[in-house]
């Protein structure tokens, strides 16, 4: 049934793209390129406009009410409203247990507690040492710097 649906959802789709470029556009006389005005002499001076656009009208509502047919069938497929009996796969996979599973005794993993753990005592601890700030590092001066000019003899002093 939902390939048939599907093969008639194309066929419909590809009318309606033939239809509408069939149709002659405002002042653009698109139309003439397939026959001139012999298509206009089956229905009439203003008769193939008309039958193009109704033509489409109802091939538009075909589209779209099969396009909401078929969205609304894989929603309930989705979430399971069909009523029948699970088969496939997924029919074979249990159901989540509500509570946790026993422990097989693999003791590599440890349990989760089921109370809250009691409060952890205190040591009381050394008193820190107060911290000796060190000593700055010395400070090393560069030596003076000596003019070239020789230094100048002193006279004596006392006179």
């Amino acid at each position: 049934m939902l390939l048939l649906l599907n093969v008639i959802y194309v066929l419909i789709a590809i009318a309606m793209v033939a239809l509408i470029l069939m149709q002659r556009g405002a002042g653009a006389q698109a139309g003439s390129g397939f026959g001139g005005g012999a298509s206009a002499t089956v229905f009439g001076a203003r008769g193939s406009a008309n039958f193009l656009s109704k033509a489409t009208k109802w091939l538009a509502i075909a589209f779209f009410a099969i396009s909401l047919f078929m969205a609304w069938n894989a929603t309930r497929k989705a979430t399971g409203d069909t009523g029948a009996a699970p088969s496939g796969v997924m029919a074979d996979v249990p159901a989540v247990p509500s509570a946790p599973a026993p422990a097989t005794g693999n003791a590599a993993v440890p349990a989760a507690p089921t109370t809250a753990p009691a409060p952890a005592t205190t040591v009381p601890q050394a008193p820190a040492q107060e911290a000796v700030p060190a000593a700055p590092a010395p400070v090393q001066q560069a030596p003076a710097q000596q003019s070239p000019e020789p230094a100048k003899p002193q006279p004596p002093a006392g006179g």
